[in-house]
């Protein structure tokens, strides 16, 4: 994602920004977060000899979308991250004097290489930095930019946004655009050596007159395009995935995939998914599949508060838990906190089963600002369960997640109800909601992550990720239970959860 937005007048530039960051109760504790100022999209995203790296884009001078440099972060465990020295700066003049913006790496013959959007005035274009054995230092290549120039003949929207992979002898590169009064797409290029690059054609191209204002409306160009294929490549069942995020004239609007083949130069779809039910709250998403075999996600929580509260927070942006996506039943994406998380859990709580007769039940379990609850519903034709958190005594302000099953019994809704979760009229309150597959008998495994100002939600398979801005936060940590119709609770378990980083700034230029 790299369209730009303007510095809020009066804005503190690095003086105090990872002081202020920690200080401010919206800040989550194991969610990773840059040191202070701006972050957006995980980039880089690898598991490279034991060790995942995140890099992302970042801005250490101040909480607002300017100037892009990369950050970097290490972990062995995908929970705890060491701040590692910031990857990419943008150049005093060449091809990314104005950011470098979003990419990926990959190994080149054993050398650790990234191809990235550099940006210089409104020209974005494919660069190329090789990298130190461990990872912490570049060099970019004197031939930046790699590709010079989009596709020649087309009205393009934009052009960035990478994905990279080795097929065969050759090297192959999908860079995200679209083509204007047509839709989004993904140019697709080879290459022998990562640097001279030959244009191919458009993988696929959506169709920007489609659905327009819909929930799965594939906009006018694709960023930050991922291409992977799930399951096992000689099996005639194994699925690709094309994931993109929805973009329009500087507006991000919600992360999509298409299912389908790819083979040769074209990309053959199947079906189109939304990604996640929180829209531009899990954008930008990358992926990579590690060193056990699994495909790690990561994604971008956009803020939901002004450009005015970042500035003054001294931070901005927070990246998604790291979640496993594998192949669902049903042919779509299923997605799943990774199972390290569970390493932050401490103090258990266990509510007794039993059918939920009342709309509502406080629960002085649910208690918390940081908290990993688990539950298993079973709902009956036309009912519905909400669970509620981040909850003042009075109730003035409250969050509640719903799941419920149609009348006919055939399918389910997936509902974040933000409307009370904040008596901040600046802030949003939009709720968010999406179908919901069902198990047997009415079935839905509900896990619900709260970390201050982040929301991560997943339902048999199917996430929903949001913020909420509670203006009395130390008040607003109670919970409870409650349904309409018949609605049984087979278990329910709730967690405190430890914090990632430690408490004390961490250096914006580490």
């Amino acid at each position: 994602m790299t369209h730009d937005l303007t510095l809020p007048s009066g804005t503190p530039i690095a003086e105090g920004l990872a002081e202020r960051a920690l200080r401010d109760p919206h800040r989550p504790r194991f969610h990773f977060t840059s040191p202070g100022g701006w972050l957006n999209d995980p980039n880089g995203l690898s598991h490279w000899n034991g060790v995942y790296h995140l890099f992302y884009q970042y801005n250490p001078l101040a909480a607002a979308h300017h100037r892009i440099h990369w950050g970097h972060a290490t972990s062995t465990d995908l929970i705890h991250w060491t701040d590692e020295p910031v990857a990419l700066v943008p150049g005093t003049t060449g091809p990314d004097s104005d950011g470098c913006w979003s990419g990926v790496l990959v190994d080149d013959g054993g050398v650790p290489t990234l191809v990235y959007s550099g940006r210089h005035g409104e020209h974005e274009l494919p660069c190329v930095a090789r990298g130190s054995a461990d990872l912490r230092y570049w060099t970019k290549d004197p031939a930046n930019p790699v590709i010079t120039a989009p596709p020649e003949g087309i009205d393009i929207t934009a052009f960035r946004d990478h994905c990279v992979w080795r097929e065969g002898e050759v090297w192959r590169q999908l860079v995200g655009s679209g083509i204007r009064g047509v839709g989004g797409t993904a140019f697709l290029y080879e290459s022998d050596d990562l640097r001279s690059w030959r244009y191919v054609g458009p993988l696929l191209t959506g169709d920007a007159s489609q659905n327009q204002g819909d929930l799965d409306w594939t906009g006018t160009m694709w960023e930050c395009v991922d291409l992977f294929r799930l399951g096992e490549d000689e099996k005639a069942d194994s699925t690709d995935a094309l994931v993109f995020s929805a973009w329009d004239e500087g507006t991000t609007h919600h992360p999509l995939y298409w299912t389908g083949r790819y083979q040769g130069d074209t990309f053959t779809p199947t079906a189109l998914h939304r990604l996640d039910y929180g829209g531009r709250y899990f954008y930008a998403p990358q992926s990579t599949r590690d060193e056990h075999g699994r495909r790690i996600m990561f994604g971008w929580l956009q803020e939901g508060r002004t450009d005015e509260a970042n500035a003054q927070a001294g931070w901005c942006g927070v990246m998604s838990l790291p979640r496993v996506v594998t192949l669902a039943t049903d042919g779509g994406l299923h997605q799943a906190p990774a199972p390290e998380l569970t390493e932050l859990r401490r103090e258990r709580v266990e509510v007794s089963p039993g059918p939920l007769t009342d709309p509502y039940t406080p629960l002085p379990a649910v208690r918390g600002d940081q908290l990993d609850i688990e539950t298993t519903l079973r709902l009956a034709p036309g009912a519905t369960a909400r669970l509620v958190v981040r909850e003042t005594p009075d109730g003035a302000e409250r969050t509640v997640v719903e799941v419920s099953r149609a009348q006919d019994g055939t399918g389910g809704t997936l509902r974040l109800r933000r409307e009370t979760s904040s008596l901040d009229p600046t802030v949003d309150t939009e709720p968010r909601y999406g179908q919901l597959p069902l198990g047997a008998n009415g079935r839905v495994d509900l896990r619900v992550l709260v970390d201050h100002s982040a929301l991560e939600i997943f339902a048999n398979g199917r996430a929903l990720t949001a913020r909420i801005y509670p203006t009395r936060p130390d008040e607003a940590v109670g919970g409870g239970i409650g349904a309409d119709g018949d609605v049984a609770l087979e278990r329910f378990d709730v967690w405190q959860m430890a914090s990632a980083f430690t408490d004390r700034p961490r250096p914006l230029w580490p």
